[in-house]
């Protein structure tokens, strides 16, 4: 049975996850795609079709809600969805959940994970959550991953798995999914320090929505931003930085720990 992940990884936690649960499945062979890259493939070609993001202010990402947008209707098509987050996962499930049922595809199962905040303000102020997830988290997506590979049994045998309903824990039910406005807002103006920055382009290329050019320093276009800190985290000169927050707090790449928790 074939299968296919659709993820967008703003540090690499999200992907990382995914390829964890590609290497648990053993029912299917998943292919992994990054909707943030060029590289795009036709869900129509796969028996089932994973959705996975990260929390961002409480919901799915801006980029997440344009690419399912894309996705051309489909007719009850099994599909998973799997968020990381760092803080709160609030209403994310939810939000990816109504998208891609609008698409027509039949939701049969959704996780959630604690991961390490790749958020820098939340880092700065100490929630870092540098030893998530713990081991009942761990449990719990395991579980979640042998029920997926009991769904895709019963699929390969023909039977219908039915579409779920997705839950969420009471404080992550009340907390509502904020505006994009807010996190470009929270995040503020970007500089560059000159004496720092050697032109590499590496912001220009993170950048998820083509908010930055090189001239021949970064130039930011706030109005395409959406705050999402990745310019920020992959500085490999740290020299990205804004009136709030600067030299601190980066997380271009998912940690030791998570890494080795998350090893097939």
């Amino acid at each position: 049975m074939k299968g296919i992940i659709y993820y967008y990884s703003g540090s690499g936690n999200t992907e990382l996850a995914c390829r964890y649960i590609a290497g648990k499945v053993k029912n299917a062979s998943f292919k992994l795609c990054n909707i943030a890259g060029i590289d795009r493939h036709d869900p129509n070609k796969y028996d089932i079709v994973g959705f996975a993001t990260w929390a961002d202010f409480m919901g799915a990402p801006q980029l997440f809600h344009s690419f399912v947008g894309e996705i051309e209707s489909q007719g009850e098509k099994p599909a998973f969805i799997f968020n990381t987050f760092g803080a709160v996962s609030g209403n994310t499930l939810r939000d990816m959940e109504n998208a891609v049922k609008a698409k027509g595809f039949n939701v049969i199962r959704g996780h959630s994970l604690h991961t390490p905040e790749n958020y820098p303000p939340s880092i700065k102020r100490g929630m870092g959550f540098a030893k998530s997830p713990g081991k009942r988290d761990i449990k719990k997506f395991d579980a979640f991953i042998a029920g997926l590979e009991t769904d895709i049994k019963e699929l390969r045998e023909n039977r219908t798995v039915k579409q779920t309903k997705i839950k969420l824990g009471l404080s992550n039910s009340i907390m509502p999914k904020l505006p994009r406005t807010q996190a470009r807002k929270d995040m503020g103006e970007k500089f560059v320090d000159g004496t720092l920055c050697n032109e590499c382009g590496i912001c220009v290329k993170v950048c998820p929505y083509n908010a930055v050019e090189l001239s021949p320093k970064p130039v930011f276009d706030m109005s395409a931003c959406y705050g999402c800190w990745a310019c920020y985290n992959h500085c490999p000169e740290q020299a990205i930085f804004t009136k709030k927050i600067r030299g601190i707090g980066h997380y271009p790449r998912p940690i030791e720990q998570l890494a080795t928790k998350l090893k097939p």
